[in-house]
């Protein structure tokens, strides 16, 4: 995965805070910056779900999608019984 650089402004105590798990867990200030944000934005979480997905194939993709536009033009045709 790539990386990009950037500057954030941090509270001293935040900052500070940062430092100290840092040094308690032998990892970069910059780790322990990027867990907490993936943490708060739920990317883990996101991640572990989409591991969990089976894609569909392109002949099932092609199925849904065919479908899918056959009940929209029953639909607009009236026939759709809504």
């Amino acid at each position: 995965m790539s990386k990009t650089r950037t500057t954030v402004t941090l509270d001293d105590d935040v900052f500070r805070a940062v430092k100290i798990k840092a040094a308690r867990t032998g990892k970069r200030d910059s780790q322990v910056i990027e867990e907490a944000i993936r943490r708060d934005l739920g990317l883990d979480e996101m991640a572990e779900i989409w591991a969990k997905v089976t894609p569909a194939t392109e002949e099932q993709g092609m199925d849904l999608a065919t479908d899918e536009l056959r009940a929209m033009r029953k639909e607009r045709r009236g026939e759709g019984g809504t």
